[in-house]
């Protein structure tokens, strides 16, 4: 048939189109004349040259980079406060290690207590009331009060009048004025062998100086930082949170801290050696975390810090009486250990780990200002801009921490209902859950402003104000107007 074909009808039938044909490795020797090729498109996000890095322009790599560093950022933060936060509860032995003595020990020491208070007429002539009412047998106070707050001044000296034999009061002249200022003035007329340090609203226990002399005597230690527990859960959506962030700071993450030997300590119920404290020169009066670099650079000379928690025996306190308030004092702490973290010394501290743990926790304003800035940035990159699968993926990685640290918070507040005689409601739980973004937020932005008053040098001091919400309404004081026996005795 073949030899019938016409020279029109063979030009005809190689015009007509073949079938696409399979592609086939060369031949041996074959060169690359005798492979048929087939293009294949390009995929979406992939190198046209089959390189492994995806095809992205410079805007997308820096949005999707961002976006991926947040994600690893937040896991990272979430995975350790998650473990940190949990450290009392992964054995019994853990938990029983952070207790006090059930059998306290023969008093031995003496101690002097510190309530520095500034405009605190509303609550601290009963929290004198309460301190004067310890079973200890050997204790002095001194009430410390600012030249220029006559109010507060009235309360503390009726209160001393009550009292004479066991309260001080002290002026303080400085200006500007702020608690370490406060705190190093009474320092140089105090008797005991070991200093305390209360807030001028704060609740203690009556036999917390017993317990606390014990864990002394059993412990060796240069330092015991008692609990202190916030009070007011049910007063506001953000209070919820309050209360439990310092429920899980004392009832667990400090203790890691000390095990660590490492730790930031609290601002109140922590009660020093009066060796230490003149090693140390007292507080750092430039700082606004002063009892976070009172810790640091203790933990860096090796003292021993003891850190112990019973709920008997906590120091009850309030939460800020407004959203702005606890602004301002977030801020404070915030650029306080930034401070510290510039001062440097905690690269004194004898190990590597103990320097990462420090630099880490130190440095955490940084993170959070940073996790601030970037949220919105992400969140409208992944709004406007459509995202490959693998990064849309990794964006998921913080929620598995996060929702196991809801799971462990709503355990917490159970538990805090159970030991403090609490009546948690379903609300309460609600609250819970739909505040946490809220609030992760909102400590956010307060750690750009520490970040952005520390760059421009204000170091100024911003009180935080108390109005005795933690209290009950039947204990609330009386405050009289007149002066009631001035016995007190008055250091200026």
């Amino acid at each position: 048939m073949s030899s019938l074909l016409t020279p029109t009808m063979v030009r005809a039938t190689a015009a007509t189109p073949q079938p696409l044909l399979t592609p086939v490795a060369p031949a041996p020797g074959g060169g690359p004349e005798d492979i048929t090729t087939v293009p294949v498109p390009a995929q979406p996000g992939t190198s046209v040259m089959g390189s492994l890095l995806p095809d992205w322009s410079l805007g997308e790599w820096l949005g999707y980079s961002g976006i991926i560093v947040l994600a690893l950022l937040l896991t990272v933060v979430a995975t350790t406060t998650l473990w940190w936060m949990l450290h009392a509860w992964r054995s019994a032995d853990d938990l029983r290690a952070t207790q006090f003595s059930s059998s306290p020990r023969p008093a031995r020491h003496r101690f002097t207590l510190l309530v520095p208070g500034r405009h605190e007429e509303e609550v601290m002539g009963q929290t004198l009331d309460r301190l004067a009412q310890q079973d200890h047998p050997d204790f002095e106070i001194i009430a410390i009060v600012g030249h220029d707050d006559p109010g507060t001044e009235l309360v503390v000296r009726q209160a001393a009048a009550r009292h004479p034999d066991l309260i001080k009061v002290v002026v303080d002249d400085s200006v500007p004025k702020n608690k370490p200022k406060a705190l190093n003035r009474a320092l140089q007329i105090a008797t005991g062998d070991v200093v305390g340090v209360f807030d001028a609203e704060d609740e203690v226990h009556p036999g917390l100086l017993t317990v606390v002399d014990s864990k002394f005597q059993e412990t060796g230690a240069d330092v015991v930082q008692g609990g202190v527990q916030l009070m007011n859960f049910e007063t506001s959506w953000w209070s919820l949170r309050n209360v439990l962030e310092y429920y899980f700071w004392f009832r667990s993450r400090l203790h890691f801290h000390a095990r660590s030997k490492f730790i930031p300590l609290g601002g109140n119920t922590v009660f020093v050696t009066r060796e230490r404290l003149e090693w140390s020169h007292g507080w750092d009066d430039q700082c606004l975390a002063e009892d976070c670099e009172l810790g640091v650079r203790l933990s860096s000379d090796g003292a021993k810090v003891v850190v112990a928690y019973n709920p008997e025996y906590v120091t009850r306190e309030e939460t800020p009486p407004t959203l702005k308030s606890l602004y301002k004092q977030r801020t404070r702490w915030n650029q306080g250990f930034l401070q510290v973290l510039g001062k440097g010394e905690w690269k004194a501290l004898p190990t590597l780990r103990q320097r990462m743990y420090a630099r880490y926790l130190l440095n955490m304003p940084f993170l959070q200002a940073a996790t601030g800035l970037l949220i919105p940035i992400s969140v409208a990159f992944i709004l406007l801009v459509k995202v490959p699968t693998p990064v849309a993926l990794i964006t998921f990685l913080p929620l598995v921490p996060t929702v196991i640290t809801l799971v462990a918070e709503a355990a917490g507040l159970t538990e805090f209902g159970r030991v403090y005689d609490k009546k948690v409601r379903v609300r309460d739980y609600v609250r819970l859950v739909l505040g946490l973004v809220p609030y992760q937020i909102f400590l956010a932005a307060a750690a750009v402003r520490s970040v952005v008053r520390q760059l421009r040098g204000d170091g100024s001091w911003e009180k935080t104000e108390h109005t005795g919400a933690h209290r009950e309404a039947a204990s609330e004081p009386t405050t009289s107007r007149e002066l009631v026996g001035a016995t007190a005795e008055v250091t200026r």
